[in-house]
């Protein structure tokens, strides 16, 4: 019984202890997201895989990370002053997070958004007080970005450009990266394992691991349907480094955040300047599922970008050596895909098996 209940205790005898400090801001308290094992029932027999939970952050996502890069540079460059205005063009995670530090900062926000990502993401955004402006479904990604440019330019206002700004990537290399690789001192690790959507953290985590493990393979993933890095072909780009076009290899796709239809800037310098090992296309229809078993098999809640990672892991496993441990980046919470097809096969009323237990006992009632 004794050892039972060490057993059950294991890893667990620190609740209660606290943080050990207290946080002036909400801000604070973005990063030093857990890494956390997989078990058998998603992980192949003989490998490790972690899963590291970027909705552990106060807005959920792995964008409240670039949000704080973004504006804590532009503060400390004297290009934001209280009541200006900050614009960017979104899928909507950094949308959120950039919505979070304008509240918490007392700056304005404007989000620009195109038509086909999910409606729980401009709620939350105008939730936090932005102001989100909507973008045509046929200019894609690309469409959204030229509207926040022009009104950067028409009213004078902080453009962030997520796609295109430094400090994105450096502060995915201050804080990520060296998160992971702390997380692993002296065990091991052989895979990281991720896709792209600005990019940041794949080119600056992944330089950062690089750097302390450079044995650790950087696997890189992206939709089957939008093959742009595989392609070979760069996206043209304006002096300011954004995408002139939509890039010819880009089909829509439904892990919403992954792969604009361009490449940053962002990911091309990062695979110039760290490149990567391993290259998987990730099915849509597979990243759904993953993401549903994540949630069913491990308690984790993850969205249809942490599902194509885990995906992208576990197939990744399939081939890599016995022992081998990955860790894959899971970037939000699946909250924010309730009307996507994540959750189209999700019910609110009862079915037939749920009526039946209802049924059960004495106090059912239509």
């Amino acid at each position: 019984m004794g050892a039972t209940c060490g057993k059950a205790a294991e890893g667990r005898d620190d609740r209660g202890a606290g943080r050990g400090r207290l946080y002036d801001d909400i801000t604070q308290t973005v990063g030093n997201t857990p890494c956390v094992k997989i078990n058998e029932a998603l992980c192949p027999p003989g490998r490790t895989i972690y899963a590291k939970l970027e909705y552990f952050n106060p807005m959920s996502s792995v964008k409240d990370r670039l949000a704080c890069a973004i504006i804590e540079d532009a503060e400390l460059k004297g290009q934001l002053k209280k009541g200006d205005t900050v614009v960017e063009a979104t899928s909507g995670n950094t949308g959120i997070a950039i919505a979070m530090l304008c509240a918490q900062r007392g700056y304005k926000c404007v989000i620009c958004m195109a038509e086909p990502f999910s409606i729980e993401r401009r709620k939350l955004m105008r939730f936090m007080g932005a102001k989100v402006i909507i973008t045509p479904k046929a200019g894609k990604g690309t469409g959204m970005v030229k509207k926040a440019k022009e009104l950067s330019e028409k009213h004078g206002w902080f453009l962030c450009r997520q796609f295109e700004n430094e400090a994105n990537a450096e502060f995915h290399y201050k804080t990520t990266g060296k998160e992971i690789v702390a997380d692993f001192e002296g065990k091991r690790l052989d895979y990281y394992v991720l896709g792209y959507g600005t990019g940041g953290t794949f080119a600056g985590a992944g330089k950062a691991i690089k750097e302390k493990r450079p044995d650790v393979k950087i696997c890189l993933g992206e939709p089957d349907a939008a093959p742009l890095v595989a392609s070979g072909t760069k996206s043209d780009r304006n002096p300011d480094g954004s995408a002139t076009s939509s890039h010819p290899a880009f089909k829509a796709h439904p892990i919403q955040g992954w792969t604009p239809d361009f490449i940053p800037r962002i990911v091309e310098e990062g695979i110039t300047a760290t490149g990567y090992d391993e290259y998987i296309a990730i099915p849509g229809a597979g990243a759904i599922e993953t993401s549903k078993k994540l949630a069913q098999t491990q308690g984790i809640f993850t969205g249809i970008s942490g599902g194509a990672s885990m995906w992208a892991a576990i197939e990744m496993a399939k081939k890599a050596p016995e022992g081998s441990v990955l860790v894959a980046m899971l970037a939000d919470t699946g909250e924010r895909y309730l009307s996507t097809p994540l959750f189209e096969n999700i019910q609110a009323d009862m079915n037939e098996e749920e009526l039946e237990i209802s049924k059960s006992t004495p106090g059912f009632q239509l």
